[in-house]
């Protein structure tokens, strides 16, 4: 079993952004994979705070903050719900199971380490 997300528990599976939270792909920007299960994900412009990507198989375990992580929008132009996008990391194809834009509470709350 891995370990404990530093952020605590994992939304629940198929959880996406309400309306006005929707994220543009053009508008993000740094990356840190927190565990093999979730990356945070800042947003800029429109699209402005950190996003929790959860994924469910595992992908991001060989992942480094530092790598590459592509992120692809899939059909139309925002990303509201977990199947709006795609994610390939170094060891392929990442499962996204939900995505949450963090409250300005829990963002100040982060070890600068995980800070985007």
């Amino acid at each position: 079993a891995s370990a404990p997300s530093p952020l605590g528990p994992p939304p629940p599976s198929g959880t996406g952004l309400p309306e006005g939270q929707c994220l543009l792909v053009h508008e993000t920007g740094n990356h840190t994979v927190v565990d093999g299960n979730t990356m945070l994900l800042d947003g800029f412009g429109r699209s402005r705070g950190v996003y929790r990507v959860t994924v469910t198989n595992g992908c991001l375990r060989s992942a480094i903050s530092s790598d590459p992580i592509a992120i692809r929008q899939v059909g139309g132009g925002r990303i509201c719900n977990p199947r709006d996008i795609e994610l390939h990391a170094r060891s392929g194809f990442c499962n996204i199971d939900s995505i949450v834009k963090l409250t300005p509470d829990e963002v100040a709350a982060l070890p600068k380490k995980l800070r985007p």
